[in-house]
């Protein structure tokens, strides 16, 4: 197959219609409302369910009910959207049943504005709706991996009956790339034994819900999806590793950010700076057992971000403190460059670098000074 011109947002359209895409419900919100717009053409022409809901809150509860009928569905937004949608997104989670969203995030807090930015991270990953469960959460850094995490997202989503979210920065939404589509799969309605396929009176009656008045119930429910968790955690596991051979030191950033700091790492490696890069594809579940590896062998890790820091509480619970870690982010919108990326390189590879210190002081100080 050839590659072609790809925008991000309509990459991940086209991949999701490819990948079986039967019912999409949406609103739009830039930074991501091309997908939207893309759908709103391909679907009907394909025979398929497009809805452009009243609101984020009808959208994500469209999902719901037809993930419980067994379809692939999809959902899109950006950050205050993803945000409306957080109650229908556990609600989903409880009741086990598949779906895929994407969340093209943009800077914030609040209405914020419609720079990239990876403010949303904790919410991904950490957050979400109410209750005790665990999104798959991905990070694609281009266009070509935006369309193929688009496809793994419905296969994992079905696999384990769960939300399975890929969150990538406006950057990569509205960037154009070269890319390759995979084939056009056939849609075919898979046998779940869980969905409600409207053959009422022709087998045991099929119940989908998330309320367990029995704490009992709830309390096993819950098992069952921390089970589920706990395989996702052995089987699921997705990274990128750069120049980390001889690595003294590493950098560890997740879409865009990781992007932007490889192109630092070249330069680096240019210099004759021993730097390597971690770039985690799930940041749900986490590259824990990569990280442990490197914490090993390395003098430094250098955690990069388009916030103030989220990722990089993951990284010091993984580091424990057993190597000294240290962090560049830029927020509100800002990507960072490649020279300011290496200028952080720079100065921990000469520097006598503190394992007890939070590394957010020093750079809160530096942006500050900055401004």
């Amino acid at each position: 197959m050839t590659r072609e011109l790809w925008k991000g947002n309509e990459a991940i359209a086209e991949a999701a219609v490819r990948a079986g895409l039967e019912a999409y419900f949406g609103y739009p919100i830039t930074p991501q409302t091309e997908i939207l717009e893309y759908l709103s053409r391909r679907m009907p022409e394909l025979g398929r369910t497009f809805v452009q809901a009243e609101s984020e809150l009808g959208a994500i509860n469209m999902v719901y009910g037809a993930a419980c009928t067994g379809v692939r569905v999809m959902s899109t937004s950006s950050s205050p959207g993803i945000s409306l949608m957080l109650e229908g997104i556990s609600y989903i989670a409880g009741t086990e049943v598949p779906a895929v969203l994407v969340n093209v995030m943009r800077g914030g807090p609040g209405l914020g504005n419609i720079a990239p930015a990876q403010g949303d991270y904790n919410q991904a990953v950490h957050g979400g709706g109410h209750g005790d469960y665990q999104p798959i959460v991905l990070a694609p850094a281009s266009v070509q991996e935006a369309i193929d995490l688009t496809v793994l997202s419905f296969d994992l989503a079905e696999k384990y009956r769960a939300v399975c979210m890929l969150i990538l920065d406006g950057s990569i939404g509205q960037m154009m790339e070269p890319a390759q589509m995979p084939e056009m799969m056939e849609v075919k309605r898979a046998n779940w034994d869980w969905a409600t396929d409207g053959r009422m009176g022709k087998r045991e009656r099929r119940i989908l819900t998330s309320i367990y008045l029995d704490p009992v119930q709830e309390e096993k429910m819950n098992l069952r999806l921390l089970s589920r968790w706990r395989t996702i955690q052995r089987e699921e596991v997705r990274y990128k590793e750069y120049f980390l051979d001889d690595a003294e030191y590493v950098i560890i950033g997740f879409g865009t950010a990781g992007r932007v700091a490889l192109s630092a790492v070249r330069q680096a490696r240019e210099k004759g700076i021993k730097v390597g890069l971690l770039r985690p594809i799930t940041v749900s579940p986490f590259p824990v057992e990569a990280i442990e590896q490197l914490t090993g062998r390395v003098n430094g890790i250098l955690v990069t971000e388009m916030n103030s820091g989220q990722m990089l509480e993951d990284v010091r619970r993984v580091v424990k403190g057993r190597v000294p870690v240290e962090f560049y982010g830029r927020m509100g919108g800002v990507v960072p460059l490649p020279d300011e990326i290496l200028r952080e390189v720079q100065r921990i590879t000469s520097s006598k670098l503190d394992v007890r210190s939070d590394p957010r002081e020093e750079w809160y100080e530096r942006m500050v000074g900055m401004r």
